[in-house]
């Protein structure tokens, strides 16, 4: 098994941690040389007032933020289940990180595809990571039919991405 089936496959087992718990299942990781440095899901995406500001990605860039100094991250691997979103993925831009592994493209709102390249400020251009995307793809949307066919979810419930993600074959 290769680094970036074992590291999704952990993102992949967050998730189902967070759907399991009733969030909306995201989980992240954060590789360097294959070690696991970071990892999170998704949190208070539930309740009378949901977060938007505690993605997966978010948490484990914060826990990174604590261990692996600015000019050791070129090197490091973010994984994630769903495409990051622009919250997220200029976050990771930010942080300095060399590579992104998404699994299942986010329809609504996600960032990573957006021709941002000729539009970006010379900060935010020099930091352009690697990105694999649809990696372990089936897996992940198996995880989000499950939350968004869930009658108790009412999390993103009627959004683009809950109908893109409930007509997927």
């Amino acid at each position: 098994m290769n680094k970036d089936h074992v590291a999704m496959t952990q993102a992949l087992k967050l998730a189902r941690e967070a759907l399991d718990a009733g969030e909306f299942p995201v989980g992240c990781v954060i590789t360097l040389d294959a070690d696991i440095l970071a990892a999170s899901r998704r949190e208070t995406s539930i309740g009378t007032l949901p977060s938007e500001i505690t993605h997966a990605e978010i948490l484990a860039l914060r826990q990174l933020e604590q261990i692996l100094p600015m000019n050791e991250r070129k090197n490091a691997t973010l994984y994630t289940t769903l495409e990051p979103c622009l919250m997220c993925y200029a976050a990771i831009l930010l942080s300095g990180l060399g590579r992104i592994v998404w699994a299942y493209e986010d329809a609504m709102g996600g960032g990573t595809n957006c021709n941002l390249h000729e539009d970006l400020p010379p900060f935010y251009a020099s930091r352009q990571p690697e990105i694999r995307s649809h990696f372990l793809r089936e897996a992940s949307l198996s995880l989000f039919k499950l939350f968004f066919s869930n009658p108790k979810n009412s999390y993103w419930k009627d959004s683009p991405l809950a109908r893109y993600t409930l007509a997927a074959p």
